[in-house]
């Protein structure tokens, strides 16, 4: 994951994410959490709310939602693997065995901020199209709040602990603008809510609708930069910078998302030509991350070949009844842990990462670094969900 991606260190730019099942990627909420049908997959009868099929889709996507439950694992699988490369300084020179830990965990989680995007496409070009501008608002505020209350957070945290890099006030001020820092994985939701409504404004024109709110509020998105670099200019003050833009790679990822995940089911004798697929993009990424820029843009090529092998290799996979109830509780929890397990992870990464671990012993504390930060994660998110503080905290 990139520094555009996921990285554990501060230093991030560029989630799905989400609504019903909330997660960095983009949920149907209000309309409706369903897809087409892959066979074995949907349950046609599901009434519970938020399930009815938004007019030409039925079924729930079940697929889907374990895309969105690995997502959220592989994001903070990833963020270990990032720790592993803080710890050495990104360099092979200072631990070897570390090093190439890292660099694999980041690695084999690059695709899953692109399927993020992927989803969220799905979500609201197929799975659940916005009925008016009211519903885009919703969607946004069950981002915004969240992101919100959990920047506040961070920025508290980090006092608390004195590893703000800055004044907790300026840090503030550019979290507003779109800066994250220190909750350097939240970058996420500023590429997320300008997406969302981009897409939602063209399905609701599609639709008849005008939704001036929607239009007024992306030209305040595509206006931003610009005006904060003018007045930057004309007055000399120090204006954070505006980081609430989607950009280009993130529309496409979306849309080719929602493309592929509207295709039929991926036939079972296919799934192993795609994983294997996936196995030689992953190659390739650990060769650009190694040889050319760590951490690799989302953008890059073999970023893409390795999403859409992983997408092709799961798309319409059947998902058993017994385990549907159990996968429900996760991707609800997704989002909420999503948010939190950085605070977990920094809390306790300086006990698990050393650079002068060896083979197994790197391997070891990355594994069990990894399941420490996301027992934890998913356990208070599940909480908290039980208490209905899900609009709050996510």
């Amino acid at each position: 994951m990139s520094l555009e991606n996921v990285s554990p260190s501060p230093a991030v730019t560029e989630t799905a994410v989400p609504e019903l099942r909330p997660l960095p990627g983009e949920s149907a909420s209000d309309e409706s959490a369903s897809g087409k049908a892959s066979p074995g997959n949907t349950s046609p009868g599901d009434t519970r709310p938020g399930k009815a099929g938004s007019g030409a889709r039925q079924g729930h996507r079940y697929d889907i939602d374990l895309l969105r439950v690995v997502c959220a694992c592989s994001v903070v699988v990833g963020h270990v693997g990032g720790a592993c490369m803080e710890a050495v300084d990104r360099s092979a020179d200072n631990g070897r065995a570390v090093y190439w830990t890292g660099l694999f965990l980041d690695s084999v989680t690059s695709w899953a901020v692109p399927m993020y995007f992927a989803i969220a496409g799905w979500a609201v070009l197929v799975g659940a199209p916005p009925r008016s501008g009211r519903t885009l608002r919703r969607r946004s505020l069950r981002m915004l709040v969240p992101v919100g209350i959990w920047s506040a957070v961070y920025l508290a945290w980090g006092r608390l602990r004195d590893t703000n890099e800055g004044p907790t006030s300026k840090l503030a001020l550019e979290a507003v603008f779109g800066t994250v820092q220190p909750a350097y994985h939240l970058w996420y939701f500023y590429a997320h809510v300008p997406l969302i409504l981009i897409l939602g404004l063209v399905m609701l024109l599609k639709a008849g609708q005008r939704p001036w709110g929607v239009v007024a509020a992306l030209v305040v998105i595509s206006a931003g930069p610009t005006a904060v670099s003018d007045l930057t200019r004309l007055t000399g003050w120090d204006v954070p910078r505006f980081g609430w833009q989607p950009g280009s790679y993130a529309l496409v990822y979306a849309v080719v998302g929602a493309l592929l995940l509207s295709l039929p089911a991926t036939p079972r004798r296919h799934r192993g030509w795609w994983a294997a697929g996936a196995v030689a993009a992953l190659a390739a990424v650990l060769w650009s991350q190694d040889r050319i820029h760590f951490v690799i843009p989302n953008a890059s090529v073999f970023v893409a070949a390795l999403s859409v092998c992983v997408l092709f290799a799961v798309n319409g996979v059947r998902i058993p009844e017994r385990i549907r109830p159990l996968l429900g509780k996760l991707t609800d929890a997704g989002l909420g842990a999503f948010m939190f397990h950085v605070l977990v992870l920094n809390a306790v990464a300086p006990w698990f990462v050393s650079a002068g671990r060896g083979g197994l012993g790197a391997a070891g504390a990355a594994a069990a670094l990894a399941v420490v930060t996301l027992v934890p994660s998913f356990a208070l998110s599940m909480l908290w969900g039980r208490l209905r503080l899900r609009r709050y905290l996510g």
